[in-house]
């Protein structure tokens, strides 16, 4: 029997931890199993192809928000082409209903951790004896599963995130995420965990990404991963997910002798906002939180990533303004804006009558309208969103684009920029930096009418802190008309450069 595992990651360099432990996990069944990774940017016809070329008989695909229509126009042309070859789905997407991608083509559907799952579906197959198309697995022995991380090849470890975990699960209820549904957090034997990662490491291993759901939930877990880097020698990269109201002082001791660009730490605020908050059954405590921030902004060098959610029920546009606000009051770190899915299995669902909450049912199954926003308010959000990783996420303009919000509140200002930006491109996508650079220079100088010799001063900081990148010819003329020694140093940018 020849077995197949694939997916569609999002993009090349990220890498599928799930098809490596079912790899691990396929005993006698491994020799004749193999691992064939693509992205959503190949062309389907082309991965049916590649998948088909050893003539396989099972073919497992993990199914993700990111690529569940991808998979479903896969799956169509597999079963077209090679009806006998068996196709079995895996993975979030398939795991909760209702499917609201059309997977009938599919021949078995493993609902849930499927790590024992799969071997056990391909043993019968082989056997003659599988029966029920849709399997519903319980929750696996930790203990029982054997590690993936030595299948991660040598290309992946030279070229791709290399995804861990020491944990499953989230002690934590909030209505808009599939981790509420764990029964509990289960730990991995850490011990065990450690010699793989160093194993890895040894191997050349230096950007880790952490899938657990509440890295610091676990002091001493948590103190141990980090002694594990720290006594390593940089540069590295390791990523976690951490909970903001959980920053003991031997967890801030570590993080503080973090050199920099080793550490970066997603915080998922969502909202500032108690009442909105409690409404979805997300704990928040707000004290607690503005402290970690401004502990990580002030103490660390740790790269921060912070997550807030536009479209959550009954939470208008003044409220995500404040937040956003609030957040910059506090520090000057990452601010990713998301906008709000409604997954299969979660219990947001509960808010869709007394909210009017509308979602599409095509992936990634966004907020399309609620009472307090209109599909007009949720369309200029997320150009919002995109804008904002343009211009603030990006890092581009951290000295200009402050001007903006030199006379009014952070969202306000910005919020007025985008619906311009769109105004003038009709766009949120291929606008060149060049172009970025003379909309916001356009914008500060003749809509906010600021001086256009300081806007391209600052703006001139920003463009030419990198080597090697050149003056734009827009902020020339406005350059040169000032001393720029006494504006930049004597380490500025030199005549070349203008």
């Amino acid at each position: 029997m020849k077995i197949i595992l694939s997916t569609l990651n999002s993009r090349y360099t990220h890498s599928a931890i799930g098809l490596r432990y079912l790899y691990a996990n396929m005993q006698e069944l491994q020799e004749n199993t193999q691992i064939l990774e693509f992205s959503i940017n190949d062309a389907l016809q082309s991965i049916a192809e590649k998948l088909l070329l050893s003539q396989p008989d099972i073919i497992g695909l993990g199914v993700y928000i990111w690529n569940a229509s991808q998979i479903e126009e896969l799956i169509h042309i597999l079963k077209k082409v090679s009806p006998k070859t068996i196709i079995v789905l895996g993975g979030p997407e398939v795991t909760y209903l209702p499917f609201r991608v059309n997977f009938d083509d599919a021949d078995y559907i493993i609902q849930g951790e499927g790590d024992l799952a799969f071997y056990e579906l391909c043993t019968n197959i082989l056997a003659d004896k599988a029966s029920a198309k849709i399997i519903s697995m319980s929750i696996p022995d930790l203990k029982k599963i054997e590690l993936p991380y030595q299948y991660y090849s040598d290309s992946d470890i030279q070229n791709r995130y290399i995804y861990v975990e020491i944990s499953r699960g989230c002690p934590f209820e909030c209505e808009f995420c599939l981790s509420s549904m764990d029964e509990k957090v289960r730990a991995f034997n850490l011990d065990d965990v450690l010699i793989e990662f160093d194993k890895l490491w040894q191997r050349g291993a230096r950007n880790f990404k952490f899938v657990d759901r509440t890295f610091n939930l676990n002091m001493k877990a948590a103190n141990k991963i980090l002694d594990f880097f720290l006594e390593k020698e940089p540069p590295y990269f390791a990523h976690f997910e951490v909970i903001p109201d959980h920053f003991p002082a031997s967890l801030r001791e570590k993080i503080r002798s973090f050199p920099k660009g080793a550490l970066q730490l997603e915080i998922g605020i969502q909202t500032l906002n108690l009442e909105i908050a409690n409404n979805i059954s997300r704990q928040l405590k707000l004290d607690k939180i503005k402290e970690n921030i401004r502990f990580l902004e002030s103490e660390t060098t740790a790269h921060i990533h912070l997550d807030l959610i536009v479209g959550l029920p009954g939470e208008s546009l003044e409220s995500f303004g404040n937040n956003l606000d609030k957040l910059m009051q506090l520090s000057s770190c990452e601010i990713q804006i998301g906008i709000l899915k409604k997954l299969s299995g979660t219990h947001i669902n509960r808010h869709d009558i007394e909210h009017g909450m509308v979602y599409s049912d095509i992936p990634p199954y966004d907020i399309l309208k609620n009472n307090q926003l209109s599909f007009e308010d949720i369309q200029v959000m997320k150009r919002f969103a995109r804008f904002w990783d343009l211009y603030y996420n990006s890092g581009n303009f951290k000295n200009s684009l402050a001007l903006l919000w030199e006379r009014k509140s952070v969202f306000e200002s910005f919020y007025s920029f985008g619906i311009w930006i769109y105004e003038q491109t009709d766009s949120t996508w291929k606008i060149s930096l060049q172009r970025q650079g003379e909309l916001l220079f356009h914008y500060l100088t003749q809509n906010l009418h600021l001086s256009p010799t300081e806007v391209a001063t600052l703006m001139a900081q920003d463009m030419l802190k990198l080597k090697g990148r050149a003056l734009p010819s827009y902020l020339k003329e406005h350059v040169n008309n000032v001393d720029v020694n006494a504006k930049f140093g004597s380490s500025g940018f030199n005549k070349r450069q203008l």
